[in-house]
C-alpha cells in the first residue's frame, strides 16, 4: 500500500513539476504566447523558429532540467520492482512519465502544451543513458538527411519500445505513444509534403553552397 501510494506522488509531483512549460513561460517574457504563433506547439522548435536562437536555449535547458529534478524525485521515493534478475525504480519511471505528460497537458496553461520529446530524452537520459544515446543518434540521423524534427523525433521513440524488462518496456509504449500522439498533425502535413523543414540546416546548405561558389569564382 506504501509503495503504491509513493507511486502516485512520484507521477504527481512528476506531472505538476512538468506542467512548468518552459516555452509558454519563455513565450510570455519575451511578450508573445507560444501557442499561437507558427506550429503553435509550446515547444523547442516552435520556440527556435518565432523567437530566436537565445529563446531556445532556455526551453532546452529548462525542459532537460524538468525532467532530470522529476527522476531524482522518483529516485528519492525509492520503489523497486524486480522483473526476474533485472531491478527497475518504477517511481522514477512514473515521476519522468509524469513530467512528460505534464510538459504536454500542463496544469498551470490551460493543458495546452508542447510535445514532450525533450522532457522525454531527458527522463530517458535518467532511466537508462545508453538508450538515450543511441535514440539521440538516430534522431540526429534523421533529421540531418531529411531536416524533418518531428520525422526524427517519431522515428527516435520506437528504439526504446524494445526495452529488455517488462517496466521499462511499459514506461516506453507510453512515452512513444505520447510523442506520436502529440505529432498526430506533424505526420499528416509530412504525408501531405507541408510540413516545415528545420531552417538551420537549410542555412548550413546555403552556406556551404556560397562557399562553393566562392572557391570556383577564385
Amino acid at each position: 500500500m506504501i509503495d503504491i501510494l509513493k507511486l502516485f506522488a512520484a507521477l504527481a509531483l512528476g506531472y505538476f513539476l512538468g506542467s512548468l512549460n518552459t516555452a509558454v513561460i519563455v513565450g510570455k517574457i519575451y511578450g508573445k504566447d507560444i501557442r499561437s504563433h507558427g506550429s503553435k506547439s509550446a515547444g523547442l522548435t516552435n520556440t527556435l523558429r518565432i523567437l530566436g536562437k537565445s529563446a531556445a536555449v532556455f526551453v532546452l535547458a529548462g525542459d532537460i532540467l524538468k525532467g532530470i529534478i522529476a527522476c531524482y524525485i522518483g529516485l528519492l521515493l525509492g520503489v523497486y520492482f524486480y522483473s526476474g534478475e533485472a531491478k527497475d525504480c518504477v517511481s522514477l519511471l512514473a515521476a519522468g512519465a509524469g513530467a512528460v505528460i505534464g510538459h504536454n497537458w500542463p496544469v498551470y496553461f490551460g493543458f495546452k502544451g508542447g510535445k514532450g520529446a525533450l522532457t522525454a530524452v531527458a527522463v530517458l537520459f535518467m532511466v537508462d543513458w545508453v538508450m538515450a544515446l543511441l535514440c539521440l543518434g538516430f534522431f540526429v540521423i534523421i533529421v540531418a538527411l531529411t531536416r524533418y524534427v518531428s520525422l526524427g523525433t517519431i522515428c527516435a521513440t520506437i528504439i526504446p519500445v524494445f526495452g529488455n524488462t517488462l517496466y521499462f518496456y511499459l514506461f516506453a509504449c507510453l512515452m512513444a505513444f505520447m510523442v506520436t500522439f502529440r505529432h498526430m498533425e506533424n505526420i499528416q502535413r509530412l504525408l501531405s509534403g507541408t510540413e516545415n523543414k528545420l531552417i538551420f540546416f537549410a542555412e548550413l546548405s546555403m552556406s556551404s553552397k556560397y562557399k562553393n561558389l566562392e572557391l570556383v569564382n577564385k
